[in-house]
């Protein structure tokens, strides 16, 4: 064989080998942002559930409290329902977050019930479905960051526009004023005090 094929046939070789390699690294890092979309779902769901119960319990000591009440039932459900990209859920979720801000506002004026074993129970579990969301949401961004550099970067972004690989879009809410469920605060009362 000449020479200049073998060079060709290297050169096209090494040009495969790359192809393939920067397919499968976009392809592995769409996995990721499924996976770790999906673990967001998971507390999401998980933070659906609590918030009805938290809202039975709060409406048994502040029933005249019903409009909080049932805007956070239905920023809940509307939130629940959402099944579009990261940035339509962020929306909700940010109206939610807003929604439970307002619901631990009108806790504050019922000292009976922050001290309620079962209201602090579901706080508590509250409290770390948000530790778990923020930590599930800190690794989807990053995913979708590693996402979107790959189909930013040249070359590999003709890899990604060639096999229909898209950038992705961040799970961030609105404002860091958001970015927390609030807790009322407990004060703990000394027994004979």
């Amino acid at each position: 064989m000449e020479p200049a094929l073998l060079i060709i046939a290297g050169a096209l070789l090494l040009l495969l080998i790359w192809l393939i390699a920067m397919y499968n690294r976009l392809a592995k890092t769409r996995q990721h942002l499924r996976e770790s979309w999906s673990n967001i779902d998971v507390e999401l769901k998980r933070r659906y559930d609590l918030i009805p119960n938290l809202v039975e319990t709060v409406q048994g000591y502040a029933a005249h409290e019903r409009a909080v009440l049932d805007e956070v039932v239905r920023l809940r459900n509307r939130a629940a329902a959402n099944n579009g990209p990261a940035a339509e859920q962020a929306v909700d979720e940010t109206a939610l977050a807003i929604g439970m801000k307002q619901l631990f506002a009108v806790v504050e004026n019922y000292p009976q019930l922050r001290a309620d074993a079962h209201f602090l129970a579901l706080q508590e579990e509250l409290a770390l479905t948000e530790d778990r969301l923020a930590a599930a949401r800190r690794f989807f961004n990053g995913n979708v960051r590693d996402m979107n550099q790959l189909c930013d970067s040249f070359p590999t972004n003709i890899v990604a526009d060639t096999f229909g690989f898209e950038r992705g879009s961040y799970f961030e809410l609105s404002s860091d004023a958001e970015r927390v469920v609030p807790r009322a605060s407990v004060q703990s009362v000394a027994p004979g005090a």
